[in-house]
């Protein structure tokens, strides 16, 4: 254990793990470690507490499953980061559904959700940043998410999302460019 704070290093906690008799304090680390941001990834792309706690438990359960056939390829925490990101996709894909999405990109299950927040307040500047974040294209708000809100760098991005670091820029550059715009004409 790392001196003088009771948190486990990623090493130690995938070396409990594969004791049998210790997956349970490995994994319980493992989520004291990294549950608040994994928590947050999800919360801002599916915005309401109760879906980002029910993606929460499924990405955990698949971690419990997976965690030793961990390879040590990544960071712990890029895995991990990819599994919230993937179980998150797919939930809202399954959501969409449901939802017709206008063909211009602006996410209208997003907005819809944004607002049914009980706390919402357009006037506020954080409603309107997630109202443009929430117009961005998928993939221009899972970038932008991960650069603004967690500072992940483009390199653990490339890696979490299967995409080449040019393009991560270029969709962040595009993505930064639509919220200002939408912030300056609202």
């Amino acid at each position: 254990m790392q001196a003088g704070n009771n948190q486990f290093t990623d090493e130690e906690i995938i070396t409990l793990f594969a004791k049998a008799d210790m997956q349970h304090t490995a994994f319980t680390a493992l989520v004291h470690k990294y549950q608040q941001r994994l928590y947050w990834h999800i919360r801002r792309l599916v915005v309401t507490h109760d879906d980002t706690d029910d993606i929460l438990q499924n990405v955990l359960i698949k971690v419990w499953n997976n965690l030793g056939a961990f390879r040590q390829e990544a960071n712990l925490f890029t895995w991990l980061y990819r599994i919230a990101t993937n179980e998150t996709l797919t939930w809202l894909n399954a959501q969409k559904k449901y939802v017709a999405v206008p063909i211009d990109g602006n996410d209208e299950f997003f907005q819809n959700r944004l607002q049914a927040q009980s706390q919402f307040d357009p006037a506020k500047i954080e409603w309107r940043l997630q109202q443009a974040i929430g117009a961005l294209p998928e993939k221009q708000k899972l970038v932008f998410s991960m650069r603004y809100y967690d500072e992940t760098p483009y390199e653990d991005m490339s890696q979490i999302l299967g995409t080449s670091v040019g393009a991560l820029k270029a969709s962040y550059h595009h993505a930064v460019k639509k919220v200002e715009e939408f912030l300056s004409k609202n």
